[in-house]
């Protein structure tokens, strides 16, 4: 539990100063741009969002997992690289397969999106850019490592370049291409950062870049590889194409003040999402305490979005109006119940995680899968209800379904310590035995 709190410090300062600069950048796009413009701005990045949380894979978690030593806790350097140039192989891939994806939903996009056609070519551009810096890969790596202040240091890259260049977009290109290219240079700027302090703690030699060694390894792996895959595509359709569809159904003003609600009210969202990320490397390499780790994750995590949520209650509709000025504070509400969606996922981040480092990624993924469809489907009439509150109940239904749903799958899997003392493939994660003589 020390190393967990010790990961999650690390994790939680990077956050905090994200947080921090994230008002400036969004303060200053919101002013500048006005409810209009600051929509069109929302939509661009939710697509670019979008197609690079579909194209990619969760290449951190597979590092992670398969580049633990089985045997004790710590790295096995040659697994380790053997996972890396699996990630890095597959990240190719995902540029690939995400850049003809940009193309064929910008093309389209006049039938479904509400952004300008002048801004189009700036659309697929920003999606190009987006696929070109993911970077689970190099994060994995400094998380296998326990490097966590080298990657809170290097990420700290992109809100200080969003910040900067939101404010040289205001002062020399106050428009949404402007804004827009502040959003590139800083994805660009994180990705070389992170990549840079990755490659000194652990080279990645280009003969191990294969699509073909983990799999002959690991039986499971392409299970494993397309269950972590589908469970964030289903992360992003619950965030960025619920912006997206925000605005298909009501306009770029709608999006662009969901955004803002949701910028303000899921980051509660960002804090589960870091809890699970610095518990997912010891719940894999101490899997006697896995269980305990997750319980008590769990709790304090309960009581953190208790508290985040009062605190909306008592101070968002200020907030709001100081951030993003008074004509967005009708979406207070909305902010709200998205808060409280949060503070559910911020529960259920450790029980994910849980069954996910038993390998169970895919129970995982048909937990999320139904909450997030049924979220989708009523999107329309949630919005015809009750506009960006509506929107806010349907993500708020899906969080509490899913969140039960993993509480469900924990209590009902009876081999789940089983799974958790003993690799899921058999001889998956033993090391070979030596011919005999």
């Amino acid at each position: 539990m020390k190393r967990v709190f010790a990961n999650m410090g690390w994790l939680l300062g990077g956050r905090g100063f994200n947080a921090v600069l994230s008002l400036v950048y969004l303060a200053i796009a919101a002013r500048t741009l006005g409810t209009d413009g600051f929509g069109y701005f929302a939509l661009i990045i939710a697509l670019g969002q979008a197609v690079t949380g579909f194209s990619s894979f969760q290449t951190w978690q597979f590092i992670v997992r398969w580049g633990a030593d089985p045997d004790k806790p710590g790295v096995d350097l040659q697994r380790a690289r053997e996972a890396t140039g699996f990630a890095v192989a597959l990240d190719g891939v995902s540029v690939a397969v995400g850049t003809l994806a940009s193309a064929v939903l910008v093309l389209t996009a006049p039938l479904w999106l509400d952004v300008p056609p002048q801004l189009l070519w700036l659309t697929f551009w920003y999606c190009v850019i987006s696929l070109l810096t993911i970077r689970t890969t190099p994060t994995g790596m400094l998380r296998l490592h326990s490097e966590y202040g080298k990657a809170t240091w290097a990420e700290a890259v992109q809100p200080i370049i969003r910040a900067s260049g939101a404010v040289l977009a205001w002062w020399l290109m106050p428009d949404v291409t402007g804004f827009i290219l502040a959003f590139a240079a800083s994805e660009v700027g994180t990705a070389i950062a992170l990549w840079i302090v990755a490659a000194r703690v652990q080279p990645v030699p280009l003969s191990s870049i294969s699509l073909k060694a983990i799999p002959a390894r690991h039986k499971d792996a392409w299970r494993f590889v397309l269950s972590t895959n589908m469970s964030g595509s289903l992360a992003v359709a619950g965030k960025q194409v619920m912006i997206l569809l925000v605005g298909t159904f009501g306009g770029a003003y709608l999006a662009g003040g969901f955004r803002i609600a949701n910028q303000l009210g899921v980051a509660l969202i960002a804090l589960a999402q870091t809890i699970s990320k610095a518990i997912l490397p010891e719940l894999v390499q101490s899997r006697d305490g896995a269980v305990e780790i997750a319980r008590r994750m769990a709790n304090i995590a309960a009581i953190a979005g208790v508290a985040a949520v009062v605190t909306a209650i008592l101070f968002g509709r200020p907030g709001i109006a100081l951030i993003a000025g008074d004509e967005f504070t009708g979406f207070y509400w909305a902010m709200i119940i998205l808060s409280i969606a949060g503070a559910v996922e911020l529960v259920g981040a450790s029980l994910e995680s849980l069954l996910i480092s038993a390998g169970k990624a895919h129970v995982a993924f048909l937990v999320r899968l139904f909450p997030t469809i049924l979220a989708l489907l009523m999107l329309e009439l949630a919005i015809d209800w009750k506009g960006a509150q509506g929107a806010g109940f349907a993500v708020l239904g899906s969080s509490v379904l899913t969140v039960v749903g993993f509480y469900l799958a924990i209590v009902n899997l009876k081999q789940f310590r089983l799974v958790v003392d003993e690799p899921e493939s058999k001889g998956a994660d033993k090391r070979p035995a030596p011919p005999e003589r």
